[in-house]
């Protein structure tokens, strides 16, 4: 039986501890902003016509599609409203708790490993397949609204299943997923120049001299593949790394000089404008240590 839908947030922050899931349904649905999770995403696509941005990869989807996004991804869902509606289910966890889930012959994070040769964010898989995690995500949706007798643990049942089957498609599949190659030109190497050196100064001129391209040319095929600008993509990426590594128990007057920020000032100006808390608050909620 399909699960009931639920009316679409635009939250991005989990107000649960371990894990949430939703089926969305819209007819029609504004632009979503280019974003990221401190957590882990599984996106199950099932009707709708979009072209999914992680990074600088465009998917285009196709119903039974199943999506993996780690912490560090920057992603958004591009949607033409005017066809069929959009309907997917949305599965969010904490990677603590999948940690947790794990045991230690099988660690069910391996899916988002980004360093991994077998790496994927796409999906694609038969029939059959798609079916079966399908099922499990409507039952998982069904068990979590219910509270009936013993929904926690056969909700933890059910996610560790959703985990193992996502797992062995990537590890027991001969490589085969139907995914795009990476865009032609220098927006590629870029995005890796960023991310191994965020910690360093960086700007739109600095990339373009290293790079030995234009930088109206370099911003303008940025912006088409990525989604927006060098200069916010720079700024969400420290960002990103700096909520890292406070999640993993440093303050923010020791993270932010690792980060790229040249100062506090910068780095407290530039959280609070992108997330609405400041660092400081920011810890105190992420690690227990509120009111």
């Amino acid at each position: 039986m399909k699960s009931p839908v639920r009316p679409f947030s635009t939250r991005q922050k989990m107000l649960d501890a371990d894990f949430e899931i939703y089926r969305y349904r819209d007819s029609y649905l504004s632009e979503v902003e280019l974003h990221h999770h401190d957590f882990y995403e599984v996106y199950f696509f099932l009707s709708g016509s979009v072209t999914y941005t992680i990074e600088s990869r465009q998917y285009q989807l196709k119903p039974g599609d199943v999506l993996l996004i780690s912490p560090l991804e920057l992603h958004q869902p591009m949607i033409q409203s005017d066809k069929e509606p959009y309907e997917r289910v949305v599965l969010w966890v904490n990677s603590g708790y999948l940690k947790q889930l794990s045991s230690g012959e099988s660690d069910l994070t391996c899916c988002f490993d980004l360093e991994s040769p077998r790496h994927t964010n796409l999906l694609r898989l038969d029939a059959v397949s798609v079916r079966r995690l399908q099922d499990m995500a409507d039952a998982l949706i069904d068990e979590r609204a219910s509270q009936h007798f013993g929904w926690d643990l056969n909700s933890r049942a059910l996610l560790t299943r959703i985990f193992v089957e996502l797992n062995r498609q990537i590890l027991e599949t001969p490589i085969g997923f139907e995914v795009p190659g990476e865009p032609d030109g220098v927006v590629p190497e870029v995005l890796r120049y960023i991310n191994e050196n965020f910690n360093n100064e960086i700007s739109l001129d600095s990339l373009s001299e290293h790079f030995f391209v234009s930088k109206y040319h370099l911003s303008r095929e940025f912006k088409r593949l990525v989604g927006t600008s060098v200069y916010r993509y720079i700024i969400q990426k420290r960002l990103i790394m700096a909520k890292q590594k406070m999640l993993s128990g440093l303050s923010p007057t020791d993270v932010y000089c690792n980060c790229g920020f040249g100062d506090y000032a910068n780095f407290y100006r530039a959280f609070r404008a992108e997330y609405g808390i400041s660092p400081k608050e920011f810890c105190d909620e992420a690690l227990g240590r509120g009111k």
